[in-house]
Parts: structure tokens; C-alpha cells; sequence
């Protein structure tokens, strides 16, 4: 498969693709025009990759799951080192909500005082 239909088949860019291949998450072969050639097994790594990312890993993080990119990462048994990532991702994750809602708290506090006004938040 060629870069554009891996990326169709997984809800991707090509660009982050080639991204995932400089990481050493994916690998391609170059066909005689020099074309990105990806077998199936690239898919189920990507679709790995994203769910990841969308947990809230770094691609950095993802590096730990390398070995078992191509089975089922959401249904496998966590590993020690796996865990040990996802706690700590989870502690950035945690202080940037912190230090985010302090700032909007003093936001709000601040444009209160000066207008009265309670700020209702966007839905």
C-alpha cells in the first residue's frame, strides 16, 4: 500500500506517517519510483500509534509500546514499563489541568472585579 491509502485506511495525514516512520514506530519499503510501500501490518501499527496518542501519550511515550504495536494494545495486559509511562503522562496531564484552571480562575476573578459580571462558561 502507498502512504495515501494507509493513511485513508487509518484516519491519518502522510505526513504524520512519514513522522511515525522517523519515530521507528512504522517502517516502508521504497518501490523503483521511490514511493513509501506499507504492508497491512502498518495499519494495525498506526491504528495502534493514534489510539495512544489519543489516550494522551507523547509520541515519545509510544516508544514503549513499540514490541506490541501490531496486536491489540488497548486489550493487552499492561506492562510494568507501560504503566509506569501512563502514570507519569498522567501527572503532566494532571498539572497542566491544575495550572490551566488556576488561570482561568484568575480570569475570571479578575474580570469580575472589574465588571461585576459572573463569566458563564462555553459549553
Amino acid at each position: 500500500m502507498r502512504i495515501g491509502e494507509v493513511a485513508r485506511a487509518t484516519g491519518t495525514t502522510a505526513r504524520a506517517l512519514r513522522h511515525y516512520e522517523q519515530a521507528g514506530l512504522i517502517s516502508s519499503e521504497r518501490a523503483v519510483n521511490g514511493y513509501r510501500v506499507y504492508d497491512e501490518r502498518a495499519l494495525v501499527r498506526v491504528r495502534n500509534i493514534r489510539y495512544l496518542l489519543a489516550a494522551g501519550l507523547t509520541l515519545e511515550d509510544v516508544r514503549v509500546f513499540v514490541l506490541c504495536l501490531e496486536g491489540d494494545v488497548a486489550a493487552a495486559p499492561p506492562s510494568i514499563e507501560g504503566l509506569r509511562v501512563a502514570r507519569e503522562r498522567l501527572a503532566v496531564l494532571n498539572e497542566r489541568i491544575a495550572a490551566q484552571t488556576e488561570a482561568r480562575d484568575r480570569l475570571e476573578s479578575a474580570l469580575r472585579e472589574k465588571t461585576g459580571d459572573r463569566i458563564r462558561p462555553v459549553a
